[in-house]
């Protein structure tokens, strides 16, 4: 940590014992992050249309099952049990790719593929 970091810390540290941040608007209430700034311009109005609506974008839904898939497996018990948990984990990565919304595998799904050898690739 940098000098300037430590001396804004210290200061907010300061401020927070001092009791400055107590009566700021939204005091115990949930923070609302519409910043969307990271989501491209091409799909921003879109995006913004489907959460006002209370739906979720595609990819977060993808992502949310691949989660869950790996969650599955992870939790299995027995061989067959895992066999169908890393069966539908490369079924939903193959939909996804089909789709052109290829996920990054990362070391996780490596360690599965070597642990459960050739049938899980």
């Amino acid at each position: 940590m940098s000098f300037l970091d430590a001396l804004v810390e210290e200061r907010i540290r300061e401020a927070q014992r001092a009791g400055e941040f107590n009566d700021l608007p939204g005091t115990g209430k949930p923070l609302q992050l519409d910043d969307d700034r990271l989501v491209p311009e091409d799909v921003r109005v879109a995006y913004r249309v489907l959460r006002n609506a209370g739906l979720v974008p595609p990819e977060l839904t993808a992502r949310k099952e691949l989660a869950l898939a790996r969650e599955a497996m992870t939790d299995a018990t027995g061989d067959e049990a895992r066999r169908r948990a890393c069966m539908r984990l490369a079924a939903l990565e193959s939909k996804l790719e089909a789709e052109g919304r290829r996920l990054p595998r990362g070391a996780y799904h490596e360690r599965i593929v070597s642990r459960f050898g050739d049938d899980a690739a």
